[in-house]
């Protein structure tokens, strides 16, 4: 998952209002003309999705708390933090329907850019994905299930009622999962060095790292092997989603956090 967070965009937290599940997740598109440039630049597609919380912030008919969507999905594959994790929707058309469903919109629109490339058909499924682990149910509707629009438009709404599939997944039977020695995990976190490109002590370290990367707590680009400062910052902030406070939320792995990172991602723990 290639997640663009809030943070990395420049926006504050959400002042949307809390929602910690829903029935599932609506897809949604743009309904405007999208200019067909997002596809060979990435910066455009930000500068789309900056320009759409812009204008949801300045609707005063609608009153927005913030960008209505929780999630975004660009050409390039890039998932894009709007409302993000445990708030409620604007897009869906009422509160009842809002209460309903979590949304992610595809930067597709009705002119110009109408089909979604795989890549973005991706994004989406990783931010349905993401928003079941965290408390969506199963249901994967398009915006006009339930209201009277044409949202998401002809393209992903067929996809949407073939179940939303990932592009090109694999049928083939999976290998092993990858077995993760804590206590090895533990002393990489106190002693691996932070600088990249230098020996890592347990290549584990690498698939505990992807495990956050996918859970939107750590950048990819610090996936290295290394559980440096940041490794570490970021663990801290799985420990605390799994409930964990004080010395417990330190950042330092323990079984039962690790145990439960590895039952979401793929992979099993050894003490």
């Amino acid at each position: 998952m290639k997640l663009v967070t809030r943070t990395q965009l420049g926006w504050p937290a959400s002042a949307a209002p809390t929602q910690t599940s829903t029935k599932g997740v609506k897809v949604h598109y743009e309904g405007t003309t999208v200019s067909v440039k997002l596809l060979d630049d990435h910066d455009l597609c930000i500068a789309e999705w900056k320009s759409i919380r812009k204008s949801h912030l300045a609707n005063e008919k609608e009153n927005y708390s913030d960008i209505a969507y929780n999630y975004g999905a660009c050409p390039h594959g890039y998932l894009l933090e709007g409302r993000g994790l445990g708030k409620r929707t604007g897009a869906n058309g009422n509160q009842a329907l809002n209460r309903g469903h979590y949304a992610i919109v595809g930067l597709v629109g009705d002119k110009g850019l109408t089909e979604p490339t795989d890549a973005m058909l991706g994004a989406i499924r990783d931010g349905i994905e993401l928003l079941r682990r965290h408390g969506a149910g199963d249901e994967i509707k398009g915006h006009r299930d339930g209201l009277a629009t044409a949202c998401p438009g002809d393209h992903l709404y067929a996809w949407v009622k073939k179940g939303a599939p990932r592009p090109g997944g694999s049928t083939t039977v999976p290998g092993p999962r990858p077995v993760i020695d804590v206590s090895k995990v533990i002393a990489a976190a106190a002693h691996d060095p932070a600088k990249a490109g230098t020996p890592v002590s347990y290549a584990g370290v690498k698939t505990v790292e992807k495990a956050l990367v996918a859970e939107g707590l750590l950048e990819s680009k610090f996936a290295d092997g290394h559980f440096g400062t940041t490794t570490v910052e970021a663990y801290a902030a799985w420990q605390r989603r799994c409930g964990f406070s004080g010395d417990d939320a330190n950042g330092i792995p323990g079984q039962t956090s690790l145990e439960k990172l590895g039952r979401e991602y793929g992979f099993d723990v050894k003490p």
